[in-house]
């Protein structure tokens, strides 16, 4: 399986998160503790927001920890809003194409977890996204897939309804060829405003997920901790699996869950896939 964190906030180095803390993500690429593998090291991506509307991308096949452009690019970049991704792969290639997170315009995505026997159905899910889309896609990867079909969806209009739909649609598709448990994870998704962020598995069993707590209610509970205060009060932590443990700073997303952290709110909500009445490409 991979890991992943997703940061939402007042602009900060991306390195504040990638290296700091007793379980940084980039510690996470040698020894995780929740996840699936202790190493993942088939590759790493970071995208990030700026003055630009598209994000930046920068992906490698190198381990993390192993990658100095990704240190010194950590230590320069401050963004108000990026994703980082670190890779096992279980199915397809160690490449860059495959490497998460994935762009499509203004929106970036990432998973942890896979699509049960891919290779079974792959032929009928990449069927079903949008002609015009389908050039976009230049890797292996089942969650490239999965976010083509999102985007065929409507990801753009109604992110929860497009991301059930195309996991619905997964369902759907493994069902007629007999493929049990086809969905596991979890998975991310932004526009560079809002964050969403799933968790969900076909057999409600998925991968760990994590949020923090919100920034006033830290610094109320640790007031002489100097490290919160580069933290902006609306800044928030999506994770795989915590960075540290420092008590209450951490909280589980329930499974079944979509979370949002937008300009206007943050909620969690119920997360149910259903497959489209109509699961064909669009025009």
């Amino acid at each position: 399986m991979c890991r992943w964190l997703a940061y939402s906030g007042s602009p900060i180095l991306m390195s504040e998160v990638l290296y700091g803390g007793t379980n940084s993500l980039v510690d996470q690429s040698l020894h995780s503790r929740l996840g699936a593998e202790p190493t993942n090291g088939d590759g790493f991506g970071v995208g990030w927001y700026g003055a630009p509307e598209t994000p930046g991308v920068y992906r490698s096949v190198e381990p993390a920890w192993n990658d100095e452009n990704l240190r010194e690019l950590a230590g320069h970049i401050s963004s108000p809003l990026f994703f980082t991704h670190i890779r096992a792969a279980i199915g397809s290639a160690v490449q860059q194409t495959n490497c998460h997170p994935f762009r499509h315009d203004h929106w970036l995505f990432m998973h942890n977890g896979y699509i049960n026997e891919f290779g079974t159905i792959k032929r009928d899910l990449v069927l079903a996204v949008d002609p015009s889309l389908y050039p976009g896609i230049k890797g292996q990867a089942d969650t490239e897939v999965l976010f083509y079909l999102a985007l065929t969806f409507g990801l753009e209009d109604d992110p929860p309804v497009a991301v059930a739909q195309a996991i619905g649609f997964v369902e759907d598709v493994a069902e007629r060829h007999g493929v049990p448990h086809p969905f596991q994870g979890t998975v991310a998704t932004t526009d560079g405003e809002s964050i969403w962020a799933f968790r969900y598995s076909s057999e409600h069993n998925s991968r760990s997920l994590f949020y923090t707590t919100d920034v006033p209610s830290l610094r109320k509970l640790y007031p002489e901790r100097e490290d919160l205060r580069q933290f902006s009060d609306d800044a928030r932590l999506i994770v795989s699996e915590p960075l540290g443990d420092v008590a209450g700073v951490w909280n589980e997303v329930p499974e079944s869950t979509c979370g949002i952290v937008a300009p206007d709110r943050e909620e969690m909500q119920p997360f149910e896939p259903k497959a489209p009445s109509t699961p064909v490409a669009v025009a």
